[in-house]
């Protein structure tokens, strides 16, 4: 690391790897935006999942202002999050075998929905199993991973395989393996993780897309507004209303 303070650096690196995503991963980001706007017009459902850290993207289009209200978290308890105590608990049950296939097994997904997995490395049991066992249901499976780690780390599933192998559509983050953009002589490890900020901005970009291609075939997106805006709260709740169906964060 040479010129520049490291806040500079860091939002560098960030810049360029968005600049990356938006130029490298544009048909993609196409497909998963048209793939979701055939399951809303095809009267699927949407859900999103992440563990750990990648649990923030995930989260971050659920019951969003000026995100999709049909947007749904797929949860795994321990798993969402570093809200468990040790925080290392959560890192364990990614490595559990058979954990997706019972979380699947009692949630509401069904044939004809999509799911989003998030995965930086794709390579731990669950989000492997996440894939297989959705698209065993008939749900179509968009997976957004850095895709590096599947040649330079290897898979911790049975089948020896990763996120990407199992997806209709993948969205490459481009994350560097280890996840830390950054490095100084005097410090011993590199630092300054982007995976937050690049997987949060692929998914923002796939819900514009799908929210526009929705309009295109003469279709209210079924956004929702800010609670802290005059008629926010009117407005979501037609919302709520009109699709409560296919909504299972207000149960």
């Amino acid at each position: 690391m040479s010129d520049g303070t490291p806040a500079d650096l860091f939002f560098d690196a960030a810049i360029g790897l968005l600049h990356r995503v938006r130029d490298e991963e544009a048909g993609a980001i196409s497909a998963a935006g048209t793939l979701l706007a055939d399951t809303v017009t095809a009267g699927g459902r949407l859900f999103a999942f992440g563990a750990g850290h990648s649990s923030l993207a995930a989260q971050d289009v659920v019951y969003r202002a000026g995100g999709l209200a049909l947007m749904n978290l797929l949860a795994v308890p321990g798993v969402v999050g570093v809200d468990v105590t040790p925080a290392t608990l959560g890192s364990a049950l990614e490595r559990v075998d058979g954990l997706a296939s019972a979380v699947l097994g009692t949630s509401p997904l069904r044939a004809g929905d999509a799911l989003v997995i998030i995965s930086l490395s794709g390579r731990n049991a669950l989000p492997v199993e996440m894939a297989l066992s959705a698209r065993a249901l008939g749900v179509k499976v968009i997976g957004v991973t850095s895709v590096a780690y599947a040649a330079q780390t290897t898979s911790r599933h049975s089948s020896g395989t990763f996120l990407k192998d199992h997806c209709d559509i993948v969205l490459d983050s481009k994350i560097a393996v280890g996840d830390a953009e950054l490095a100084l002589d005097t410090i011993p490890a590199p630092f300054a993780p982007a995976s937050t900020v690049v997987t949060t901005a692929l998914m923002q970009a796939v819900m514009a897309t799908t929210a526009a291609t929705l309009a295109d075939r003469g279709i209210e997106p079924p956004l929702l507004r800010s609670g802290n805006v005059d008629g926010g709260h009117e407005w979501n709740g037609r919302v709520m209303a009109e699709y409560g169906d296919r909504i299972f964060y207000r149960h």
